[in-house]
């Protein structure tokens, strides 16, 4: 076995004892014994009635699988458009994909609820501001890694400010708490009916990401060496960026802002695993789930109510990041 499978196993191994130690840990413990009794019932199909077994069922299983798909989605973005933008500062947030989201959903806090509508909006404006910033930069001609980066900063900061509109329009008493709490992330939405909406933008964006892996590698030669190896790089960024919008925005309509992980986590797989994007993808992958699986448990147990998750990725991120910033400089 070479060592690239060692490592990548040691990650499935440390991912399955996150997994458990999730389901166990909680304001409310769930014994190993009862746990296994309610996952035997549950293979059986005889129904457990139980207080664990519901909070097992109903609570701790949905938010771990939104755990794994939400930590997953956004290291696996982020390791794409480090690679595609041929820049380790670049994280899912640079196409301004997570900001129109954020105003889609806070637009439809402040005019319908909390509802379905919040997801639908989410969705449509984290499309519309890709759309947008694509358009913004080809004003000039053909648009260029740079000319989109820049032109990302700008409706990002259009859509901050459209937010902050939306915020002081707000009802202080109802809407505006909403809103707030939205935007510092949270899984405490979690469930099925939510996962059945997450599973197939993210798989099928994860699945592109991970069939295109070795032309994220080829990009980094630059736009003439691509095209004199016969591919054309407009559209394999595009691809990328599309597959990269659907994880981004799924993640961010069910989830709310959630930080630092598309820019954390694939600095800390090019430590363990290397800089191939091959072998990138797939580790950054289990590297987000366990992140995120940690992170939650964090903000579920630490204090007697729940942490936003934003504000603790935020707080553990920014720190690590530096320490890694300082001693690799080289990236």
């Amino acid at each position: 076995m070479n060592i690239y499978r060692k490592k990548m196993s040691f990650l499935i191994i440390i991912l399955i004892l996150c997994i458990l130690i999730s389901i166990f840990l909680g304001r409310f413990f769930i014994s190993p014994k009862m746990f296994f009794e309610v996952l035997s019932d549950s293979i059986k199909g005889i129904e457990n009635n139980s207080i664990e077994g519901s909070i097992i069922l109903e609570l701790r299983i949905p938010r771990i699988i939104m755990n794994i798909l939400v930590g997953a989605g956004l290291a696996i973005s982020g390791v794409a458009f480090q690679g595609v933008f041929q820049n380790p500062l670049v994280s899912p947030d640079v196409i301004s994909v997570s900001s129109g989201s954020a105003f889609g959903a806070v637009l439809a806090i402040l005019l319908f609820g909390m509802n379905s509508y919040v997801i639908i909006l989410a969705l449509f404006f984290g499309i519309l501001s890709v759309v947008i910033t694509y358009s913004l930069s080809k004003v000039r001609g053909e648009s260029s890694v740079l000319s989109l980066i820049l032109s990302g900063m700008v409706i990002t900061a259009l859509f901050s400010a459209l937010i902050s509109l939306v915020k002081y329009t707000a009802d202080p008493y109802d809407k505006l708490p909403a809103i707030t709490y939205w935007l510092m992330g949270s899984f405490s939405s979690s469930s099925y009916n939510n996962i059945k909406i997450a599973i197939f933008p993210i798989i099928s964006g994860t699945m592109i990401l991970y069939f295109l892996r070795w032309r994220i590698n080829i990009l980094s030669l630059g736009d003439e060496e691509v095209k004199a190896l016969g591919m054309n790089p407009v559209y394999i960024r595009a691809f990328i960026i599309i597959a990269v919008t659907m994880i981004t925005a799924t993640c961010v309509t069910l989830t709310g802002i959630i930080g630092w992980v598309g820019l954390l986590i694939p600095h800390i797989c090019r430590m363990y695993i290397g800089a191939d994007n091959v072998k990138l993808i797939p580790s950054s992958c289990i590297m987000g789930a366990i992140f995120m699986l940690i992170i939650d448990g964090i903000a579920r147990t630490a204090t007697s109510s729940e942490i936003p998750i934003g504000i603790l990725t935020s707080l553990i991120g920014a720190p690590f990041f530096i320490i890694i910033f300082k001693k690799y400089r080289s990236w």
